[in-house]
């Protein structure tokens, strides 16, 4: 793996004009400076089909810890109708979840530890034990 912004020779070889998303529009957000609202729309067939993990990795990816960027947060999200209905669901509803982890009442959230590789078992442990205590 190389880093997201690193160029390689094989996109050379990718059809990235084709499935690239494209800002159609951007607005200042009203009594803030530096700050706009841009909207971006994405080809359909860039995206699996039945696969939400798939799409919301193609349009958030690393963009959210890109350091040049000193703030961003994803505030709408239209999925057209026919894209939607490729989902299939879990294979059982939340209530089976809540019961397997004897938890109701309140949302139940996951994470991945990042980086991916790189860390020593001592500082995964860390990150383990700072992310389980909502650090």
């Amino acid at each position: 793996s190389t880093g997201t912004w690193t160029t390689v020779w094989t996109d050379g070889l990718t059809s990235l004009d084709r499935y690239k998303g494209r800002c159609y529009h951007i607005e200042p957000v009203a009594g803030e400076d530096s700050q706009w609202i841009c909207y971006v729309a994405y080809p359909l067939d860039l995206f699996e089909e039945g696969s939400v993990t798939n799409m919301f990795t193609s349009i958030v990816g690393n963009v959210f810890g890109f350091k040049a960027l000193r703030a961003l947060r994803l505030e709408d999200l239209r999925i057209p109708p026919t894209y939607s209905k490729t989902f299939q669901g879990p294979p059982h509803g939340i209530q089976v979840e809540r019961d397997k982890l004897n938890k109701y009442g309140r949302p139940l959230l996951g994470c991945t530890i990042k980086p991916k590789l790189g860390l020593s078992a001592k500082n995964y442990g860390r990150a383990c034990y700072e992310c389980l205590r909502g650090g």
